[in-house]
């Protein structure tokens, strides 16, 4: 069985194995039906800041960094928290800064407050949705496994 977070050893993840869980269809399938969320939202919710390219902006940033961010908080890697920290705020705020400073600045003087709580929540939530390193069979699995309360 996988320990917690689904890391099949001791060994940390290399650079293919994290190419690898990106590639995984549920991983790749939550992360379209988020998208497919944000771009309805984008057109029932009268924003003045929320559109379909910062949309497909910050989900794409959300999805290669949040539960890289999450792993590294939670396995303590202390040496690693600046450049976690860094990669949260670029998704959370530092794109939306960018973006919105050139496609018009106004909507980032009124809504830049409001959305920071907004996405941060939602990059913490992703980040924990996509933090388990597997299949979707093997999550399911080791689900089942404790709660029938097995334990390796």
């Amino acid at each position: 069985m996988n320990s917690p977070g689904g890391s099949n050893d001791s060994a940390r993840p290399t650079a293919t194995s994290w190419l690898a869980e990106y590639a995984k269809p549920w991983k790749l399938f939550t992360l379209a039906i988020g998208i497919a969320l944000l771009i309805f939202g984008s057109f029932h919710y009268a924003a003045l800041d929320w559109d379909i390219p910062i949309s497909l902006i910050m989900a794409t940033l959300s999805y290669l960094t949040a539960p890289w961010s999450l792993r590294v908080m939670l396995e303590r890697r202390r040496r690693l928290w600046p450049a976690a920290l860094f990669a949260t705020w670029f998704s959370v705020d530092g794109c939306y800064w960018l973006y919105w400073h050139f496609r018009n600045p106004l909507a980032l003087t009124y809504m830049r407050a409001a959305n920071f709580p907004a996405s941060l929540s939602l990059y913490l939530i992703c980040g924990v949705v996509w933090l388990y390193h597997g299949s979707l069979r093997e999550l399911l699995a080791e689900i089942r496994a404790r709660l029938r309360g097995d334990q390796q």
